[in-house]
């Protein structure tokens, strides 16, 4: 039997919404994960659950 691939997405960043270096499923769960953006040099802690992603506290820097 053949495995189907999983869908992955990249996280966009909060502020810019330009594609970041991580790359998450649909079960994928992050909660307060710090995510930097390499277009803005900022970092952000972030929650991410079924592709929806929130800023959980704010800017982290």
């Amino acid at each position: 039997m053949v495995k189907q691939m999983e869908e992955l997405r990249k996280i966009p960043c909060p502020v810019c919404k330009q594609d970041t270096d991580i790359s998450v499923a649909e079960d994928t769960v992050l909660y307060r994960f710090p995510l930097f953006c390499t277009h803005c040099g900022r970092e952000y802690r972030i929650s991410v659950v079924r592709f929806k992603t929130l800023i959980s506290d704010g800017n982290v820097d």
